[in-house]
């Protein structure tokens, strides 16, 4: 990892279980129920450490941010 991101990288659902002390089948119950913030890149299932640590202090989450992508070049 570079330290030339401007955010923090995303968490999965090891990083969470271990900060909230949970089980990583719980963070997973929790997230298909949407009870846990969470982005979906693809199949895989990512956190925002902001957004999980306010959710664990029952404040209000941070205003999404939206990142653009570049598209890949079509054959």
């Amino acid at each position: 990892m570079t330290d030339s991101l401007p955010f923090e990288s995303l968490w999965d659902a090891e990083d969470v279980a271990l900060f909230l002390k949970v089980s990583r089948s719980w963070v997973y119950q929790k997230t298909a129920a949407g009870v846990l913030p969470y982005l979906r890149i693809g199949g895989l299932v990512r956190f925002e450490p902001e957004a999980v640590r306010a959710w664990a202090r029952r404040e209000p989450l941070p205003a999404a941010r939206i990142v653009s992508l570049p598209q890949r070049p079509k054959p």
